[in-house]
This record gives C-alpha cells, sequence and structure tokens, in this order.
C-alpha cells in the first residue's frame, strides 16, 4: 500500500559550510521566536533561512520569506553549499537519545528509521492514515514555502507495521562496518547518524518489503495535507500530466510501531483564562470523577509534586486519570474517571483516548468559549506545565498520560481524527540532515 521511492537526496556540503551541527535545526514547528532568530545567527547557511525565514520590515508580495528563501536556495545550489546525490538513495537514519525526565544513568533509546520519498496519496484511501485535525494557517504558511522553493526540507514522520524487522534488518546488513556519512551530537545531547544506501539490489527489496503496509503519520499532518494541496495545483497548472512527476512525492521519515526506540510523550494542556475557585472546580466534577488531594508547603512541594506525578503515570495505565493544578492553590489534584462514566468497550476508538475524554469532560467544561479554548498553552514536559502555573503564566494545568502506539493506530485505522495537540513523539528528527527538491 506504500509505494516508497529511493531518490536524489540535497544535503549539505561540509567541504563548503563546515561543521553540519551549525547548519541544521530542529524542526520548524517547535522553534520560538528567540531561537529562530538564534538560528538565523548561528551560521550563514542555516537550514533555518529556508524552511523559517524572517520577516522583514517592507515584505510585499513579491518580496516576502517566502521569496526570500526561494532565492537563498537557489543560491546554495549554485555556490556548492547544497549537492544532490547522483544516485537513487534511501537514508538510513539512528538517533540516539534519552527521554525527558528519564534517569541520566539508564542506557539511551535509539530510534530506527529510513529517509525516503513517498508517494503521495489521498488520506481516504487505506493506505496512509492520519490521526490528528489540522488547522488551516499552517497549511497556508507551508503551501507558501513549498511553491516558492519546490522542497521538502524537513521529512513528514510516519510509521508502519514490521513485527520481524525486515526493512530495518535489510539497511542495517547493508550498512554494517560502514562508516556514516553523518555523526555528530546535536545541541541537546542526541547521537545522530545517517547513512546512505545506493545498492539496487537492497532497494528493490527495501520497496517490496514496504509495498503491502499502510502508513500511519505520526509528525506532520500540516505538510503532509499541503503536499497534496501542492500536487493539485501543479497537476492542474500542467494540465494534468501522464505518469509520476516529482512532486507526486514527499519526504518522510519511516520507523515501524514496534521499534522500542519510538517515545510518545503526552501534550499537556495550561489555561491562560480565568478559571473557578478550587473549591468550586473540586465540585464541577466530583460526580464523575474519584478526586484524591496532594497538599504540599513551600518545603515539601518538590517531593510532593514527585508522588503526584508518580500517582499519575502508575495508576492512569489503566484507567482514564488526569492531573490538576490551579494557581494560588497548595494542593495537585488527580482526576480518575468513575466506572460509570467510562466509555463502553465497543465504543469508537478515538472517544475512549485519555484526550479525547479529556478535552469532552475538564476543557469543554473549564473553558466554554472557541476562543478561550485557542488561548490554551501546550507543553509535553510536566515540570513545565506546573511551573508555568506556580509563576502566573497559565491559571490552570492539566496533565495526561501519554497516547499509546495501538491506540493512535487504531484511531487512524478507524478513520478518525483525535483532537489537536493529542501526541508528541519523540525524539523529533532534525531538519537539514536530507532535502527532496523537486523539479520547479
Amino acid at each position: 500500500m506504500a509505494k516508497i521511492i529511493p531518490f536524489h537526496g540535497t544535503s549539505f556540503n561540509t567541504a563548503v559550510v563546515g561543521d553540519v551541527t551549525q547548519v541544521v535545526a530542529p524542526p520548524y514547528d517547535i522553534i520560538d521566536a528567540a531561537g529562530q532568530q538564534a538560528l538565523h545567527d548561528r551560521h550563514p547557511q542555516n537550514i533555518i533561512r529556508l524552511e523559517l525565514s524572517l520577516d522583514q520590515p517592507g515584505d510585499s508580495p513579491t518580496n516576502n520569506r517566502y521569496t526570500r528563501a526561494g532565492s537563498t536556495l537557489h543560491e546554495w545550489l549554485r555556490s556548492g553549499a547544497l549537492k544532490r546525490d547522483t544516485q537513487p538513495t534511501i537514508y538510513y537514519h539512528t538517533i540516539d537519545y534519552r527521554p525527558p525526565a528519564s534517569d541520566p544513568r539508564a542506557p539511551m533509546k535509539v530510534l530506527k528509521g529510513f529517509l525516503t520519498t513517498v508517494k503521495l496519496e489521498a488520506l481516504d484511501s487505506g493506505h496512509i492514515y492520519p490521526h490528528e485535525n489540522t488547522r488551516a494557517a499552517a497549511k497556508t504558511d507551508r503551501l507558501n514555502l513549498l511553491e516558492a522553493c519546490h522542497t521538502n526540507f524537513s521529512p513528514i514522520w510516519s510509521l508502519y507495521s514490521d513485527p520481524q524487522n525486515i526493512v530495518i534488518g535489510l539497511l542495517e546488513a547493508a550498512v554494517k562496518g560502514k562508516p556514516a556519512r553523518i555523526d555528530f551530537t546535536d545541541d541537546v545531547g542526541f547521537r545522530q547518524q545517517l547513512w546512505a544506501v545506493t545498492d539496487p539490489a537492497i532497494l528493490a527489496q527495501a520497496v517490496e518489503a514496504m509495498g503491502p503496509k499502510p502508513l500511519f503519520i505520526a509528525d506532520g499532518h500540516h505538510r503532509y495535507e499541503t503536499a497534496l494541496n501542492y500536487q493539485r495545483l501543479r497537476r492542474q497548472q500542467a494540465g494534468s500530466p501522464a505518469g509520476f512527476q516529482s512532486y507526486d512525492g514527499v519526504l518522510m521519515l519511516l520507523a515501524a510501531l514496534e521499534d522500542p526506540g519510538l517515545t510518545v510523550l503526552p501534550t499537556h494542556r495550561v489555561i491562560t483564562t480565568s478559571l473557578p475557585s478550587y473549591d468550586k472546580v473540586q465540585a464541577l466534577f466530583a460526580d464523575q470523577f474519584e478526586l484524591q488531594k496532594f497538599p504540599f508547603t513551600a518545603g515539601t512541594q518538590t517531593a510532593v509534586r514527585a508522588q503526584f506525578i508518580e500517582a499519575l503515570r502508575t495508576n492512569g495505565r489503566t484507567v482514564p486519570m488526569f492531573g490538576m493544578a490551579l494557581k494560588g492553590t497548595d494542593s495537585y489534584l488527580t482526576l480518575t474517571l468513575k466506572p460509570a462514566h467510562r466509555p463502553p468497550v465497543d465504543a469508537s476508538p478515538r472517544t475512549k483516548l485519555d484526550v479525547s475524554l479529556l478535552q469532552q469532560l475538564i476543557v469543554t467544561t473549564l473553558c466554554r468559549t472557541q476562543q478561550e479554548q485557542e488561548s490554551i498553552l501546550y507543553t509535553k514536559d510536566d515540570h513545565e506545565a506546573l511551573d508555568w502555573v506556580a509563576q502566573g503564566t497559565g491559571t490552570g494545568a492539566l496533565l495526561l498520560n501519554p497516547t499509546k502506539v495501538g491506540e493512535i493506530q487504531a484511531v487512524a485505522t478507524a478513520g478518525e481524527r483525535m483532537p489537536h495537540k493529542s501526541t508528541y513523539f519523540f525524539p523529533k528528527p532534525l531538519t537539514g540532515l536530507v532535502m527532496n527538491v523537486m523539479e520547479a
């Protein structure tokens, strides 16, 4: 079902740009304004100048951050700062990392995947499944960039099922004993390695092995839908040409659902609008939830916070359970959904998710208007969510347990979508390791 297409990747030429660590960047959608400026200042050829260029005074429809990115890309290709591989390639990629808040003494986890282009398919085709809803503004931004540059700078991250580890086994065997093309430790201490696999026999076996497998989009829903929109525009402009065109594919990082190196983090909600008092909040939810308080003092807050998070993680493995903190209170609160209010066994996969229950039963109760819900902040970090409330950035924190990979697969194959910001797959692939430059 998934047609993968080995491609001529474009990457930075270290003989021209120097240290690759200075020119790559995190995914654009997790970079704040300060990070964006820092990356621009870091190196004159940092990928941020293409993926997320800065606005400038006097920008116009013909001179703006998208058109500047297009001009910059052409200049880097002309100067040799970027070079295109001469052979069709699949890029085997590993990331050695530690999940947030994990024991620093524990061995690092290793995410194993590969970068390739994948034939675009409609999202109702049964070949490529989304699991989250998207928002129009983000897709408009990405389409403007794609039209200006005709390039996928960062990969969409998708998952496939391979219990026997056939595809990764093929690629690992192909690179065994060979030095990685890219091998460095990034800014957060993760080891990034990448090998180019060009053996036609290996590529053919990988393509064949992936053929029957559907793909599940883990991260990059906006970019996938944008690629479909771009494909439609290009085909209309070209008069619907026959055969496969470069814009009929999109860059992806593919990893197995069964990979023990795959981590899914929760995405916590921090409310910024006014909330009822602590007593009123407890009264609002007492009928549906079992409530447990974790009171603390200034001297015990750190220890109690650890107990609160541990209770949420441990007890929440088997029942829907959420954590709450409210500004100006000296207690944390866990909310465990009572059996009478839990979805039936035969309910749709989406309605059984913790994140769906949180949205339906708690968020909509505390944030009654769309404007209030759009003011919510998101973070994957337990402590950041709680600190934002303690420091006054937010009025209330709602903590979740992570969604299980199997639950995401069930939602996707049922043709359903999760609420916005339901999952945070980790670690995020860097932007700038390999790019897919299409024909203009």
